[in-house]
């Protein structure tokens, strides 16, 4: 098997380089991250060991898939949480939020972690970017929703479904599975048996309630779908 590259080797020799590389790799990756990958090959160590080298590679597609979708949600949800903090005459909304002790400790752990960095003006912006993409997906769960949502967050969506109850459950559906498929992905778990295709329309739809052209960006440049048909066939 050649892994990441073409070896430009062909013949008995390249047969034998595939041996030798799955062998290095069994014993690198071991036979327990391996067992999922050698149930759908029925035991066949060579293909088990493809789909695993797939498996890697769409990890990378999803990575950067999910990475636009993060900055286009997270931007938008915090611009309409400025807004709104706005209104009711705060000068932050990291001041006034009001989350559970659990997403406050986020919030309070990602100021911490900037005040501790370089001097800088764009303290609110960086601490938006070192808030983890799971806080974003919690604060629109529906516990929040009179206090979030319907004054704020709602807009974040402008293209969501009409009813922003029905916007607020739609959001958060596809954050979770975002969520859940790029900690896999980060994880080096497998993430072969996924509906992957599943996850890219719901990342082009999140973006797309956020802004049509965000949408169209993450269509054009995902990977994902071009890595999900080169899967390797299984028997």
């Amino acid at each position: 098997m050649q892994i990441g590259f073409d070896s430009g080797v062909s013949g008995d020799m390249s047969t034998a380089m595939d041996m030798e590389w799955d062998d290095a790799i069994g014993r690198a990756v071991t036979a327990q991250r391996l067992r999922s990958y050698r149930l759908v090959a029925r035991g066949d160590e060579h293909a088990a060991l493809r789909l695993y080298d797939w498996n890697s590679v769409a990890a990378a597609a999803v990575l950067v898939t999910v990475a636009m979708v993060e900055v286009t949600v997270r931007n938008a949800m915090d611009a309409q949480l400025a807004a709104w903090a706005r209104r009711r005459g705060d000068s932050s909304w990291f001041d006034t939020i009001p989350l559970d002790d659990h997403h406050l400790g986020d919030l309070e752990r990602a100021m911490r972690a900037v005040e501790r960095g370089p001097a800088g003006p764009d303290f609110h912006g960086k601490v938006v970017a070192e808030l983890g993409f799971g806080f974003w997906r919690c604060i629109v769960a529906e516990r929040y929703l009179t206090t979030l949502w319907v004054p704020a967050l709602n807009k974040a969506f402008p293209n969501g479904y009409r009813d922003i109850r029905d916007r607020r459950a739609r959001v958060e559906r596809h954050l979770s599975g975002l969520v859940t498929v790029r900690n896999r992905a980060a994880h080096h778990e497998p993430i072969h048996r996924r509906d992957l295709l599943g996850d890219l329309r719901a990342a082009v739809e999140l973006a797309t309630w956020v802004d049509v052209d965000a949408g169209a960006w993450v269509a054009a440049r995902s990977p994902l779908e071009r890595v999900v048909r080169r899967k390797p066939r299984m028997g």
